[in-house]
């Protein structure tokens, strides 16, 4: 797709977009594998989650190469110097591991904001990993979090549609772009709304005026819609979604 350049991890059984240094847009398994996705019950702080994730993997018998997308929860929104400061210090882990080779980071990755009862630091989610697949089974992705601000090297003061504002109109024309965005990310990986098994929405605003035409008409919430009381990571964004098509899921105590 135009726009959207996908390039494969081979190591890790997966087929990544290519997105900014801290994260791809989004990830796709290779023939012969499947993405699994593991909640951790609470969340785990960013350090001792990354080394939950290694010995899971290890457990496993899989290369920490299959490690390819998480959800984190950080206490609040970052400015754009903070955001910039924690993605520096997210990515290194992954240096690290051989994952992140100068600014290419095959990672998907959400990053959201509780409103309530936030972390007191940020940590994981939630992560998901390639397995071999067992039996032929459809293709699996994971699609990375976006907010209603297109990616590029402005600010995210400079980029955000509709800055500052949450009216009715306003919620909808973000909601539209991030839709039309997750709609963008699936089809360089060769996937729609159907084949979708979870979609979730980040947001505190109201979305009722919006749930019929611009969400479930549209297909966004074919296996239902998980609306979480979270903030984007930014200050300025008000609006996120992400998707993903997986066949197994897990939560880990």
């Amino acid at each position: 797709m135009a726009g959207k350049t996908v390039s494969k991890f081979t190591q890790g059984g997966y087929r990544f977009i290519n997105g900014v240094f801290q994260y791809s847009a989004g990830v796709a398994a290779e023939p012969g594998f499947e993405i699994v996705r593991a909640r951790f019950a609470d969340v785990v702080p960013i350090e001792k989650g990354f080394e939950r994730i290694e010995a899971h993997l290890a457990r496993l018998g899989r290369p920490i190469f299959a490690f390819c997308a998480c959800e984190l929860r950080s206490p609040k929104p970052f400015d754009d110097a903070g955001f910039l400061a924690f993605n520096k210090s997210y990515v290194e882990p992954l240096r690290r591991w051989g994952i992140v080779e100068g600014e290419v980071n095959p990672i998907a990755r959400s990053n959201v904001c509780p409103a309530v009862n936030p972390p007191a630091a940020p940590g994981f989610y939630a992560f998901s990993y390639t397995m071999p697949a067992t039996a032929p089974v459809a293709s699996t992705f994971v699609v990375a979090g976006s907010g209603e601000a297109p990616e590029g090297q402005k600010t995210y003061s400079e980029r955000t549609i509709r800055i500052g504002e949450h009216s009715a109109d306003a919620i909808r024309e973000k909601a539209q772009w991030v839709l039309g965005e997750m709609e963008r990310r699936m089809a360089a990986l060769g996937f729609t709304w159907t084949n979708s098994t979870a979609t979730h929405l980040y947001t505190v605003y109201d979305i009722h005026h919006i749930m019929a035409d611009e969400i479930v008409r549209r297909g966004a919430a074919s296996a239902g819609l998980t609306w979480q009381f979270c903030r984007p990571p930014v200050d300025v964004l008000d609006y996120e979604m992400d998707v993903r098509g997986v066949l197994t899921e897990i939560v880990l105590p």
